[in-house]
């Protein structure tokens, strides 16, 4: 009896382990919303033990008066907030929450709690605010101003190039807001054609052309008492921007086909990888307009010029990609470190995450080398052919040796493992006596 309590408490440290590697600060909840998993990482930024069994609204919410979390979890509904910190008297501290539902559709079987720190970004050392990793500090800047703006009722204008994370920006002001209860609902200004994006923007009613068969709501609407992040919004046409204009400045919209003027309560977040000024100067973008979105300009530095990011976001990604990929990076070699700062990443995080999705591919082995990135990173150019797959570690190549795929995959393993084999076993997928039997038949010094 006692070692089947033991072992179910080895195993649930386990899960709550995995959870915390991958999810970070995590609560999970049954059904009846009692804490039944709870990740190192999560009591850490509580700042106190969370005991399984506990109500989750004790946990979160404690004695508060306003509860959003509780009553959320209560109807049913998923959330994202902003609370004070549970475990601290400081007013300034603040704990982003988000709710994800758990089990089949119509059927709750949980809940999944992840937590984050909304307090001010001030740390030295790598930080992780709302789904961005950094340690450069104008990264961090920027995480200070989102804080600082979020609570605001202004709008704001984010600028970055492609790739680099803006819409991540988006949600994070949004969740730091006074509307995280509301919605948050996008829209890419360039992924429709004129006439359909003013449909999507601002609804239409029945009749309004041909197949509206009835009254549909806008983007605009149903993001009302929330945030509507408008993407590239240098590529709204001239006459949308007309009408955007005026639902800023009188808080209504009137959809397609439509007579009277809806009121709405909604703010803008919106985005671009243009200079809006130069887009005006073109005549390309309405001066007024942009004044209106322009009243909190936010600048994303590009991931070439935030030092010690490529290297950590790196790490952190294999992080995630090891536990949907068939093969598991343990390791990034020196090397491959220098080949992936080198390169300029003009697609920002978007490109480092497609370079490390094909090094899943094309590699193999827990340990990542510059063969396995692609040729242009190698070799500096794109039209590179492709490079042979390595078969040594980077040590046998160094010393000339030619190794079979499974010899250097075992001399791998046991680098990694500092020479244990137990723990190289465990790297491979083999049992201990397994490895220790392929050692002695490849004269690989077993004893």
């Amino acid at each position: 009896m006692r070692k089947t309590v033991a072992h179910e408490r080895a195993s649930a440290d386990v899960v709550a382990d995995a959870f915390g590697e991958l999810g970070g600060a995590v609560l999970v909840l049954d059904a009846a919303l009692h804490v039944v998993l709870a990740t190192k990482q999560a009591e850490d930024l509580l700042g106190f033990q969370v005991k399984l069994g506990r109500s989750a609204a004790k946990v979160l919410c404690g004695s508060a008066t306003k509860r959003p979390v509780a009553e959320a979890l209560a109807s049913g509904t998923p959330i994202t907030t902003v609370i004070p910190h549970p475990g601290s008297s400081d007013e300034r501290r603040r704990i982003a929450v988000r709710s994800v539902r758990l089990g089949p559709a119509g059927a709750t079987t949980g809940w999944l709690m992840m937590l984050d720190d909304a307090s001010e970004i001030d740390e030295a050392g790598p930080v992780r605010f709302h789904g961005m990793w950094t340690q450069d500090s104008a990264m961090k800047e920027v995480f200070r101003i989102i804080t600082r703006v979020a609570v605001e009722e202004m709008t704001v204008l984010v600028r970055g190039e492609t790739g680099s994370g803006k819409e991540l920006v988006a949600q994070a002001i949004h969740a730091l807001s006074p509307r995280a209860a509301g919605p948050f609902r996008v829209i890419n200004c360039a992924a429709l054609p004129s006439n359909l994006l003013e449909s999507e923007l601002f609804g239409h009613t029945r009749g309004a052309f041909t197949g509206a068969i009835r009254d549909v709501p806008g983007h605009v609407q149903l993001a009302d008492k929330g945030t509507l992040f408008l993407d590239e919004v240098a590529e709204l046409p001239l006459e949308l921007q007309a009408k955007l204009l005026r639902m800023l400045e009188t808080r209504t919209v009137i959809p397609v086909g439509g007579r009277d003027a809806l009121s709405v309560d909604v703010r803008i977040v919106s985005a671009t990888h243009r200079a809006l000024r130069k887009e005006v100067e073109a005549g390309r973008f309405r001066a007024d307009l942009m004044y209106r979105l322009r009243v909190i300009p936010i600048f994303l530095p590009p991931l070439r010029e935030r030092h010690g990011d490529v290297q950590l976001l790196a790490e952190k990604m294999i992080v995630e990609m090891n536990a949907k990929s068939r093969r598991t990076i343990l390791q990034i070699t020196p090397a491959a470190i220098a080949v992936l700062e080198a390169h300029a990443f003009s697609g920002n995080v978007r490109e480092l995450r497609n370079v490390l999705s094909y090094a899943f591919a094309i590699g193999e082995g827990p340990i990542l080398l510059p063969s396995d990135l692609p040729p242009e990173l190698v070799r500096g150019d794109t039209e590179a052919p492709p490079v042979p797959m390595a078969t040594t570690t980077p040590a046998a190549a160094v010393a000339g040796e030619n190794l079979s795929p499974e010899v250097a995959r075992i001399r791998r393993a046991l680098e990694r493992a500092g020479g244990n084999r137990e723990r190289a076993a465990k790297i491979l997928g083999l049992s201990r006596v397994t490895l220790w039997r392929r050692l002695r038949e490849l004269g690989l010094g077993a004893k």
